[in-house]
């Protein structure tokens, strides 16, 4: 069921919470670089395990209210999705505001990053692009779209923060591009200069493997799902109003 908040209240928290997995991503970055400055792989952990927590709690505070996109591909696959369900869904009119949102939280939460850290300003020199990473990215949106609305469709909606969590965790390790997956993150990484960071001439081509990635991932769930299953809760309302009849 969509959130009853108004549209408004549902922009703050996606600029909100975008920004706050932002600021995460970068500051834990910021401080694995500077904590472990020899170890790139404890520098990752560090990074990953900070992610996989914040990520899994913001989803949690603050879906009831926005859904917790915090991303773009999910806003869209969310729209797409529920279309053609019989009950009111996630509608088109709010794709955009949703990605301004997102995309201004998640500079917003890079330069927070920057300032906690004492860092100046600066567009990213990191760069990423490679064919395996363009590949990586496709991946990586695909399972974290696929993960959700599987959740989602089968009446599990209740495990998708630990289930995300747990999948941007994994994925951090297990694809060569460290799993962005999200727009939104990968635009807001330009504006840091620092561990997390990328280059305007990477995020480019990161974008494209996002978008592809998320169109996989529908199409994953729409057939592996094809009907939406009722939330165990709802289930069982259902089965004791009939043993009442």
């Amino acid at each position: 069921m969509p959130s009853p908040a108004p549209l408004a209240r549902r922009l703050v928290a996606e600029f909100i919470g975008t920004g706050l997995l932002v600021a995460i991503v970068v500051g834990s970055g910021i401080a694995a670089s500077r904590l472990s400055p020899e170890d790139i792989g404890l520098q990752l952990l560090e990074n990953s395990t900070a992610t996989t927590l914040g990520l899994a709690m913001l989803i949690a505070v603050l879906a009831p209210l926005s859904g917790a996109h915090f991303n773009p591909v999910v806003s869209l696959a969310d729209w797409w999705m529920s279309r053609r369900s019989s009950q009111p869904g996630f509608a088109a009119r709010a794709i955009a505001p949703y990605a301004v949102a997102q995309v201004l939280g998640a500079i917003g939460g890079a330069l927070l990053a920057n300032a906690m850290f004492n860092i100046p300003a600066a567009i990213s020199a990191t760069e990423r692009a490679t064919p395996a990473t363009f590949l990586a990215e496709i991946v990586a949106t695909a399972g974290l779209v696929l993960v959700i609305f599987s959740l989602v469709r089968s009446g599990n909606a209740r495990m998708i923060p630990a289930a995300v969590g747990a999948y941007v965790g994994a994925a951090y390790w297990s694809t060569s591009s460290t799993s962005f997956a999200n727009p939104a993150v990968t635009i807001g990484r330009i504006f840091t200069d620092t561990f997390a960071g990328i280059a305007l001439a990477s995020a480019v081509p990161f974008l494209a493997a996002q978008l592809l990635g998320g169109v996989i991932g529908v199409l994953l769930v729409s057939y592996l799902y094809p009907v939406v299953a009722a939330a165990p809760e709802v289930a069982i309302t259902k089965a004791a109003t009939e043993v009442v009849k």
